[in-house]
């Protein structure tokens, strides 16, 4: 086997690790300042929640056990895994939307789009519905589960244009990653069956509106990048 030259390029596997690690290097530092920031108001919140306690304690109890994902949507084949929704209407309305699926996955939706790009509050459905109409993904997790560790591989997983990734309350242990129609769960952001997907539903020709803008709509809170 021939020895490579010493001034050898680095290949694209090496220069996409190299991107992802420092992309997770700032997503790292970028929580860390937040969290400084927001130590008052945490402290406050405590205080709040302390004169509710009662009540407090049971959301505290469901949000921890979150969504149940059969283990069949979390291990094995892709095309296994893989759900799809069929009949997916579209639509716009200024009105709230009570969606079938736990993240969405398509639907009516309001007429501004969720720029896409890196949260760390939760988004409304009905925007980022409309990011998926024009072929975004969406990477969703439970913050009340999810390490800033295993947040930061989301956020370097997710590719660089059309394509969000944002906190969701109550889906429990399991991320998801959904497109207009499709859906899929998965616990490891090295899990092979999230490239199936991205390959397969990233700007998606199959999406109502391929390749329509996915910036300069609406910031939504808590935007990281």
């Amino acid at each position: 086997m021939a020895t490579p030259p010493k001034n050898a390029q680095p290949t694209i596997k090496e220069q996409r690790a190299e991107k992802r690690a420092a992309q997770m290097e700032a997503f790292k530092k970028q929580e860390a300042a937040r969290k400084r920031n927001r130590l008052l108001g945490i402290i406050g919140a405590i205080v709040a929640l302390v004169l509710v306690a009662g009540t407090v304690t049971t959301v505290i109890v469901l949000n921890a056990q979150g969504q149940q994902v059969p283990e069949e949507q979390l291990s094995g084949d892709y095309e296994e895994r893989l759900q799809l929704f069929d009949d997916v209407q579209a639509g716009h309305t200024e009105s709230r939307v009570t969606y079938d699926q736990t993240p969405p996955v398509g639907g009516p939706h309001n007429p501004a789009w969720l720029n896409c790009g890196v949260y760390d509050e939760k988004q409304q459905n009905e925007n980022a519905v409309h990011s998926l109409e024009h072929g975004a993904v969406w990477i969703t997790y439970d913050p009340a589960t999810t390490s800033d560790d295993e947040i930061a591989a989301l956020v370097a997983l997710a590719p660089d244009t059309y394509s969000i990734v944002s906190p969701y309350p109550g889906i429990g242990d399991a991320f998801a990653i959904s497109a207009w129609g499709a859906q899929l769960r998965f616990t490891d952001a090295d899990d092979p069956a999230v490239t199936d997907f991205l390959n397969q539903f990233w700007r998606s020709a199959d999406s109502p509106e391929p390749s329509a803008p996915c910036t300069g709509a609406l910031d939504g809170p808590g935007k990281v990048s």
